[in-house]
């Protein structure tokens, strides 16, 4: 055996989810037993494997150097095993990469690149995604009000929290930013009356929430626009403004320019929602051992995290005072779950909708995104933070009395009950 071969094969022995390597010659390490089966192609695999690279070894998946055999669930474990330490450990740069990794940013996240980067992920198949999300459409994190809700129900629970966290009421103007396949606009136009605006750089999306707001009969009061957040009219202020899933997408470089755009279409008082993916680490660029790498070149080109902590340093810069900050990782962990599980049931009817060989490398890339993103958050690499802000102080003496012209009250007896 060859010393590379016999150190993957100690790498298995070490792990608790029963692995095995079949080589292209038919030689064969690891458990008798397995729960997970590797099949290498080619003998780079090994080499990812010695060196415990699985963003490396999910590429040689996707473009078919591997064959796994074996649940997500179970090939997740391996995976976290499998690492030679954590992926967020990252020590702090120096001016020069920061000024790299800015200037980096910037590039990526011109108006014409992002709108591709969005149509490469968002517009890969309406029927695809309707495959294994909720019937709302809702692609991002859920809120579990209970172990055993359900995903549908989840999702409704987080929309609603947000409208509450919002305090939307019926008659205000309110934007949903990167509204997706238009679950949170219409939830707030139809549970909490208000008028409401998305803006979406999808075209898919824009066709199917057009199509929905004219099937529900409110075109008086939602629209749906193909638009840049960069392009929206500050001139008619918003009362409330939410972004969910949609920060990610903006670039670390333009994180405060973002939150002044935000700030700028913001009535005074009014109030903003965020609600986003942050890094797990303080330092850390991406994920490492080719998760990062894996995520953008097969998933979200262009998509950078950064830690709350910096989100909200850009939050302030940004013209906006931060309200209210609240952690929903786990629930995240359980939504990707959720995702991965629903796939895995209907992988023959995914790889209808994915045809042809381009398809059959996404629905690949897909099953371990869904389910490797699940492991992240379960171990804090990767995590979701909702931030309420809103305009800065103008100097009031009145905030504490409940004026109606302001949103946000300044106790938290609405949020907390009290037992008895």
């Amino acid at each position: 055996m060859n010393p590379l071969l016999s150190t993957v094969a100690r790498k298995l022995e070490s792990i608790d989810t029963r692995v095995r390597l079949v080589m292209p010659d038919g030689e064969q390490v690891g458990a008798e037993y397995p729960e997970v089966v590797f099949h290498a192609r080619d003998k780079a695999a090994l080499l990812h494997l010695a060196a415990g690279d699985v963003g490396v070894l999910g590429q040689d998946y996707v473009e078919g150097r591997v064959e796994i055999e074996g649940s997500m669930r179970k090939l997740m474990a391996a995976a976290a095993q499998l690492l030679p330490g954590t992926p967020i450990d990252a020590a702090r740069g120096g001016w020069f990469t920061e000024l790299a990794r800015r200037l980096l940013s910037v590039w990526r996240h011109s108006v014409e690149r992002d709108a591709k980067q969005i149509e490469f992920h968002y517009d890969l198949s309406d029927d695809f995604y309707a495959l294994w999300l909720d019937p709302r459409r809702v692609y991002s994190c859920a809120y579990f009000e209970t172990p055993q809700q359900s995903l549908a129900g989840a999702q409704e629970a987080k929309l609603d929290l947000i409208c509450r966290k919002l305090r939307l009421m019926p008659g205000e103007r309110f934007l949903d930013v990167g509204a997706g396949w238009g679950g949170l606009l219409l939830w707030a136009a139809e549970h909490y009356g208000v008028d409401a605006t998305g803006i979406t750089l999808s075209r898919n999306q824009h066709a199917h929430v057009t199509r929905l707001i004219e099937e529900k009969g409110l075109s008086a009061r939602v629209r749906m626009e193909l638009l840049d957040y960069r392009k929206l009219d500050a001139s008619q202020p918003f009362d409330k403004i939410a972004s969910v899933g949609m920060f990610e997408h903006v670039g670390r470089a333009n994180l405060q320019a973002y939150f002044a755009v935000l700030q700028g279409l913001l009535r005074p008082g009014g109030l903003v929602l965020n609600h986003g993916i942050t890094a797990g680490g303080v330092y850390n660029a991406e994920l490492g051992n080719g998760m990062g790498e894996f995520i953008e070149k097969y998933i979200f080109p262009g998509g950078e995290l950064t830690h709350i902590s910096h989100v909200l340093e850009n939050v302030a810069n940004g013209g906006l005072e931060t309200l209210d900050v609240e952690n929903l990782r786990p629930h995240y962990a359980r939504t990707l779950w959720a995702w991965s599980d629903a796939l895995e049931a209907r992988l023959e009817e995914a790889g209808r909708v994915l045809s042809g060989e381009q398809g059959a490398r996404a629905l690949r890339a897909y099953r371990l995104y869904l389910a490797g993103c699940a492991m992240g958050f379960e171990h804090g690499w990767i995590a979701l933070h909702q931030v309420l802000a809103q305009g800065l102080p103008s100097g009031r003496a009145d905030e504490l009395d409940d004026p109606s012209d302001l949103s946000y009250p300044w106790r938290r007896g609405y949020m907390y009950p009290t037992t008895e």
